[in-house]
């Protein structure tokens, strides 16, 4: 049914340029519908559209709704709060009950990795990750390379650096498997701590320690949120020793091009991964990532329920 060559959306790895170039082209097309005055299409009426999410999330579930909601598909939204999972029932047995009521498609978000291969493993419907564990979140990644293709065209040469906790960051994993696929140079860089002990599972990227040299060349920066659990695991000292060694300031992009893209997944420390002044500045896109990413969820939904690209 999928008019991709994968049935699902689980991860980017080992996602053929194929598939991954319709999905950016599909959503050019989503894109401009936007823009309209009226922004709905049928094209997945009929459809039911389960939002199953067991990890708070304000931006993604919300632009799955608005993606599902565009394309006229029936939407329900699962909360674990109050929900049977709370009381004890298993995962298998939630999905079961769902698939029951005669769904079509999972988006998922989970805090353990490989649910949502779990769930595919398991179910018959279509399922989308919409983030597991530290493992993927392909959307998130698959909205980066559309914002960086739409200011700079193809990232076939691009230089992107991606600055933060990488070895925890399901955002770093599914953006180096998919950029790297589209032919991009990718730059990782962030404290010895948080970066991944296996570097050999990512072959094809290059490592700096120093957060000047690793943007000095990009043409798009990546800056990764901070989540301050990594305090408490003892992993950094404190909030300002990282700001001062590996924020995105106004001094670190001194030497980098002036055109550069700022990024960022959201939400944002303020002060911490990126300064105001370069968080709002005229290099940010991170308004346009979330634009964009309603686009690309719009684009992997109406894909993977069989709609074709020439539609």
């Amino acid at each position: 049914m999928s008019a991709l060559a994968t049935k699902h959306l689980l991860g980017l790895r080992g996602v053929s340029q194929s598939d991954i170039m319709t999905i950016l082209d599909t959503a050019r097309q989503f894109r401009d519908i936007l823009d309209r005055p009226v922004k709905k299409v049928p094209s997945l009426r009929g459809l039911t559209v389960v939002n199953l999410f067991f990890e708070n999330s304000t931006r993604t579930r919300t632009s799955f709704e608005l993606a599902e909601k565009r394309l006229s598909a029936d939407t329900i939204n699962f909360a674990t709060s109050g929900s049977s999972v709370q009381k004890g029932e298993s995962l298998l047995d939630t999905l079961r009950n769902i698939e029951a009521m005669k769904i079509d498609v999972v988006v998922v978000r989970h805090k353990g990795t490989g649910v949502p291969k779990f769930l595919a493993d398991n179910s018959n419907a279509i399922i989308l990750n919409a983030g597991d564990g530290a493992n993927e979140h392909p959307t998130q990644a698959l909205l980066d390379m559309f914002t960086i293709e739409q200011k700079l065209g193809s990232l076939a040469g691009k230089r992107i650096t991606i600055v933060g906790d990488i070895r925890h960051s399901r955002v770093a994993r599914s953006n180096i498997w998919g950029m790297t696929t589209l032919g991009a140079h990718v730059t990782l860089c962030g404290p010895s701590t948080l970066l991944p002990r296996n570097r050999e599972y990512f072959p094809n990227v290059t490592w700096e320690s120093d957060v000047r040299r690793a943007v000095h060349d990009a043409d798009a920066v990546i800056a990764l949120r901070l989540q301050k659990e990594r305090m408490e695991d003892s992993l950094l000292p404190s909030l300002r020793e990282y700001r001062n060694f590996f924020g995105i300031t106004h001094d670190v992009l001194e030497k980098a091009k002036k055109s550069v893209l700022i990024m960022h997944p959201g939400p944002i420390n303020r002060g911490v991964e990126l300064d105001s002044e370069i968080a709002d500045g005229a290099n940010s896109v991170i308004l346009e990532q979330v634009t964009n990413g309603v686009a690309i969820r719009m684009s992997a939904l109406y894909l993977l329920s069989g709609g074709r690209a020439s539609e």
